[in-house]
């Protein structure tokens, strides 16, 4: 029988994570954030939250380390705003897809405009 709770608790995380990076956390290093998946293993003690920054590379390095380092804030709010036992602990990893697919879609915008020359 499959345990959906892993799936569950991540898509909980996803939401509450997004709002507080966007409501909570004021620090100027972190640029336009996208969560943009959360890993939850089955035992919920850990979460890999997959995040995309829309900037550039230091810019995004510089969203990541900020992040990691306000996992302890971003855990504390979860655990007051969702009732669990115990709070995964938290982790951001860079997830590259939307950077990818923005370089994808000016290719296409350059080829485009190339063509009607």
């Amino acid at each position: 029988m499959p345990n959906y709770r892993p799936n569950r608790l991540a898509e909980t995380l996803k939401e509450e994570i997004s709002q507080l990076i966007l409501m909570e956390l004021k620090d100027p290093r972190i640029g336009f954030v996208t969560v943009t998946g959360i890993d939850v293993t089955n035992d919920l003690a850990h979460a890999k939250v997959s995040i995309s920054v829309l900037a550039s590379e230091d810019e995004g390095k510089a969203s990541l380390e900020t992040l990691n380092s306000a996992a302890g804030f971003i855990r504390n709010e979860i655990g007051k705003r969702v009732k669990l036992r115990h709070i995964p602990n938290i982790t951001f990893i860079h997830d590259p897809s939307i950077q990818h697919g923005a370089h994808i879609a000016q290719l296409l915008r350059d080829v485009g405009v190339s063509k009607e020359k």
